[in-house]
């Protein structure tokens, strides 16, 4: 007796690969087109509708002439105005960075004894009396900021060079203090450029007669 056997084959449909090419080309078009273009747009925006000026880069301008922003540190020379912390990058805003120098390193602690000499020598006080954010420098090398007790230091130099009442000068200095962010966060500073382009406009108010234009000084490089 003889047994039949019987094979069934089952033919699976051909695999195609236009789904997979169609997923992808999707997918490139949306991050191109979505996030390369469409996203980027909104965010700029969202930025010109909601902070215009700190999307432009917190520019100061006077009469018609951008001097600077009021986020990137510019040197200025001269006895009447507030100098900047210390740069290693000579505040170019192009190479910023630190020194890179650790507080042990030798060259380091030097630097930091001449300017501690160089300020008090400045400032006609002691040298225990530096604060140390006029000696040392920041991060980035473009902090646009000092501390209030390193400005204030500063008041009676400026005063006596623009011919000025010290409280004037500490006036001007308090008004351009800003206070933490939030209240929470980093601490109290004064916007260097800010101030001293407020003591260029004050002193030339005061010495142009009733209805003359005047111009600040422009920050020196």
């Amino acid at each position: 007796m003889s047994t039949q056997r019987t094979t069934t084959i089952i033919h699976s449909p051909a695999v195609s690969d236009k789904g997979l090419l169609r997923g992808s080309l999707g997918l490139a078009a949306f991050a191109l087109v979505g996030l390369g273009l469409l996203y980027p747009l909104a965010g700029v925006g969202l930025g010109q509708a909601l902070v215009p000026e700190t999307a432009n880069g917190s520019l100061i301008e006077q009469g018609g002439k951008i001097l600077g922003s009021e986020l990137v540190a510019q040197p200025f020379a001269g006895k009447q105005y507030f100098p900047l912390r210390p740069s290693a990058s000579n505040y170019d805003p192009m190479a910023v960075a630190g020194s890179n120098q650790a507080r042990t390193n030798p060259e380091m602690r030097q630097r930091v004894e001449e300017a501690r000499a160089a300020v008090a020598q400045r400032e006609h006080i002691d040298p225990n009396a530096v604060p140390g954010d006029l000696v040392t420098q920041s991060g980035g090398g473009i902090d646009p900021h000092i501390s209030p007790e390193a400005a204030a230091v500063q008041i009676a130099r400026v005063a006596q060079a623009r011919g000025l009442q010290p409280g004037t000068v500490e006036g001007l200095v308090e008004q351009y203090t800003e206070d933490k962010q939030f209240g929470v966060l980093g601490q109290r500073r004064v916007n260097v450029l800010k101030l001293n382009l407020a003591l260029d406009t004050h002193q030339a108010a005061s010495a142009t007669p009733s209805g003359a234009q005047s111009e600040s000084a422009v920050p020196q490089r």
